[in-house]
């Protein structure tokens, strides 16, 4: 039996159920009930604007879209987004989902943290983002009603969650500065590990191997 928080129905499916316990069984309850947050606000956003979503797409955008911030997933020599956006297609895979529709939650993930374009992309691209923004950001916050916030952290709750999302960001990226480079992870690290010098785009160009 589906179950349904706000309006929204999780598809009750075996994809579904699997992507779910893998994430439960390697994400912290912080970010397993932060990416379950943005299925269900990037759901809502998608119904608000009469998008045509496919529902078992943006519920694996949404649930892996930072699992590269966790232990058995995170690498330091590609950007967490990226991490997250290969587990997702490598599942997707094993769940016969391939091609054109595993390249699509590839991409949902990989560009949750640049703003602006995926919202002109396929709508499951668009509504992870949505629903990232609303979350972390609070972007569209008035876009859902207040009796929809409050069903959706009631099922997800969200104590001291702008602290505890720094931290998490902080901790899967430290390790890896230099892949924060042109990403809004890079304003994370300046915050909170010491020594940080973000690279500048600029002096980049500056000290390039042309002679001008």
């Amino acid at each position: 039996m589906s179950e349904e928080i706000a309006g929204v129905e999780i598809p009750d499916s075996v994809l579904v159920k699997e992507a779910t316990e893998l994430v439960r069984d390697a994400a912290s309850p912080l970010l397993f009930d932060h990416s379950r947050r943005v299925f269900l606000f990037g759901a809502l956003r998608g119904q608000q604007q009469g998008l045509a979503f496919d529902p078992e797409l943006l519920y694996v955008g949404a649930m892996f879209h930072d699992l590269g911030l966790t232990e058995p997933f995170r690498r330091t020599d590609q950007r967490f987004e990226i991490d997250g956006a290969d587990e997702a297609r490598k599942f997707l895979h094993a769940h016969g989902v391939t091609g054109m529709l595993a390249d699509r939650v590839w991409t949902a993930i990989a560009l949750h943290t640049t703003p602006e374009i995926p919202l002109h992309m396929a709508p499951e691209i668009a509504l992870v983002t949505r629903g990232v923004e609303l979350d972390v950001l609070g972007i569209g916050y008035d876009a859902v009603t207040a009796e929809q916030r409050a069903e959706i952290v009631a099922a997800h709750p969200r104590p001291d969650f702008k602290n505890r999302i720094l931290a998490a960001f902080t901790t899967g990226t430290q390790d890896r500065p230099s892949t924060t480079f042109g990403n809004v992870k890079s304003d994370v690290l300046a915050h909170y590990l010491p020594g940080f010098q973000p690279t500048d785009f600029v002096e980049v160009i500056k000290n390039s191997s042309w002679p001008e």
